[in-house]
């Protein structure tokens, strides 16, 4: 495997780790008041309501770990499958720390129009590496690569 190539896997465990993160603080919530009593299962069990607004706050981010994500595992699936450039390295990688940042505002402060800054950030660079995966398409299609 190549160092570009690398790269790009480690920016996809990254992207994996941020969920595997969100998860785990999510259990750290929720588990001690379930087991303390505070939170009855009865009331969790259909609906998200009943948690508090920091569970909310967590949950929430970590749902959106499978959201754009999900187009950005694929990207680079595809792009390693075309042999990684350092184009798709610097892309995925301003991905992955878009979702940092957007995780972070998302399970804290909350505020909304930082998220949708950093959201939408993450959301352009997913874009722009489908669209360099879009012309490598075309360019190995027509024989010009």
């Amino acid at each position: 495997m190549s160092s570009v190539a690398a790269l790009l896997v480690a920016a996809m465990l990254a992207q994996g780790l941020i969920a595997l993160v969100l998860l785990w603080v999510l259990g750290a919530i929720r588990v001690p008041m379930v087991t303390s009593g505070k939170m009855q299962v009865t009331k969790i069990a259909l609906s998200r309501e009943p948690w508090p607004e920091h569970e909310k706050k967590i949950a929430n981010a970590f749902d959106n770990q499978f959201q754009l994500p999900l187009l950005f595992y694929v990207a680079c699936g595809l792009a390693l499958y075309f042999g990684a450039g350092w184009i798709e390295v610097v892309l995925a990688w301003l991905f992955v720390l878009s979702r940092i940042v957007h995780a972070v505002i998302f399970a804290t402060h909350n505020r909304v129009y930082r998220r949708f800054f950093a959201y939408t950030f993450g959301y352009g660079v997913l874009c722009l590496f489908w669209l360099d995966l879009i012309v490598r398409l075309v360019l190995i299609a027509t024989g010009s690569r």
